[in-house]
């Protein structure tokens, strides 16, 4: 017969499999609650530097060269082709060595020219002062001869009046003789005063005629120079800096010849980035570089800031205050650090990769045990070559990554092996 059989019940199966998922989904969203594995970092390739409190040093670091404190250029007084080159940049000079010559045959036909027109004015003054000094005599002895006449008239109109006293000349003849004395008189105060302007125009007309003379000898002289510069001196003893001409090249006046460094000290001149030379004030301290180990290194301080920016870059001048090292000559290329503030009692650090001064960045502070860093955040204040003051975000002793962690901006903790 046949016997009725009862399906078995599935609700455990439903309940386990119900369960297991639940399980499935906790676990998971456990899993996505979970932090980040922290990505791992050599520590080979890192910087790291400890927050130190004390004072900090702030300086401006900017290359430049060495140039003379004075320097002389020799410029062209006339036009002319270059005929000789005696001497070759680094040559020690005189001051009456010959640097070079120049010929122009046109500067020397002026010169004689102009010594022809001074040797005719010569030869005029002295014409004219042998007809003044001619004319002088011939009055002169004029006067003389006016005046011996005047005499002559004087006694016979004297005598003449004695004798009409007596009745032996007649008035008319008495007369006649008053007449010619004071005729003669008369003539006599008027040759003398020719005299007078004679003396008188004599001194001018020489005085003019020897000023024509003076000018001419100037312009003699001034054309003598002309061609004497031909042959180029330096005037002054130095080191021949520059010498940029060549042979059969034509210069024209006030072009320059050469550069000369006269002897005495060298200086610094430093080219400054404009965004920091807004720091760097005249009598501050300056280390000159000049490569050359330890004892390269020259004290100084800022003796002018140039006012205008040329290039994006600020001219300051520094003098030098320590002895030269062997090897330090003109153009010599430096490096500079003037040294602008000094900071007592603040916390500082190296100067991060990728912050600046004056602004908030977010750096990776290293644990205790030194094996991971956490991403903070620092406010950071005045800045210098090297380092970099902290205001907040950081205490002392804590240290810190300052190479560049850009690669790992996402995240705020890496393992350091």
């Amino acid at each position: 017969m046949d016997i009725q059989r009862t399906p078995p019940k599935r609700r455990g199966r439903y309940i386990i499999g119900g369960a297991a998922i639940a399980v499935l989904a906790f676990v998971t969203v456990a899993l996505a609650r979970l932090p980040h594995a922290a990505p791992t970092v050599e520590r080979a390739t890192l910087w790291i530097d400890s927050v130190q409190q004390g004072t900090m040093v702030r300086e401006v670091r900017a290359p430049g060269t060495l140039v003379p404190e004075r320097i002389q250029l020799v410029s062209a007084l006339t036009a002319g082709r270059v005929e000789r080159l005696p001497v070759t940049a680094g040559t020690a000079m005189t001051a009456d060595q010959v640097l070079l010559e120049l010929s122009n045959p046109d500067v020397q036909l002026q010169a004689l020219d102009a010594g022809r027109q001074l040797t005719a004015a010569e030869a005029a003054e002295l014409n004219l002062r042998t007809t003044l000094a001619t004319a002088r005599l011939t009055q002169a002895g004029v006067v003389a001869t006016v005046r011996t006449q005047y005499d002559e008239a004087k006694r016979t109109a004297r005598m003449n009046d004695t004798l009409a006293a007596s009745r032996l000349v007649t008035p008319m003849e008495q007369q006649r003789a008053s007449d010619a004395a004071r005729e003669l008189e008369e003539r006599l105060a008027i040759e003398r005063e020719r005299l007078g302007l004679l003396d008188a125009s004599l001194g001018r007309q020489v005085a003019l005629a020897h000023a024509e003379v003076e000018r001419m000898r100037a312009i003699s002289q001034f054309q003598a120079e002309r061609v004497a510069s031909m042959v180029v001196r330096p005037g002054a003893a130095g080191v021949l800096q520059e010498l940029p001409l060549e042979l059969g090249q034509w210069v024209t006046p006030g072009q320059v010849l050469a550069k000369l460094a006269q002897p005495g000290r060298l200086k610094a001149m430093l080219r400054v980035p404009e965004t920091q030379a807004k720091d760097v004030t005249v009598g501050q301290l300056v280390a000159i570089d000049t490569r050359s180990g330890n004892a390269g290194v020259i004290k100084g301080h800022v003796a002018r800031v140039d006012p205008a920016v040329q290039n994006g870059t600020v001219v300051v001048e520094v003098a030098l205050d320590g002895a030269l090292p062997p090897g330090a000559r003109p153009d010599l290329s430096v490096d500079g650090t003037v040294e602008i503030e000094r900071l007592p009692d603040v916390l500082h650090v190296a100067r991060p990769a990728y912050g600046e001064g004056e602004g908030s960045v977010q750096l990776f502070r290293l644990s205790p045990s030194g094996d991971d860093a956490t991403r903070v955040r620092v406010k950071l204040g005045r800045s210098s070559v090297n380092a970099v003051e902290v205001l907040s975000g950081l205490k002392p002793g804590d240290r810190i990554i300052i190479s560049d962690m850009s690669a790992w901006e996402n995240a705020e903790r890496v393992r350091v092996k």
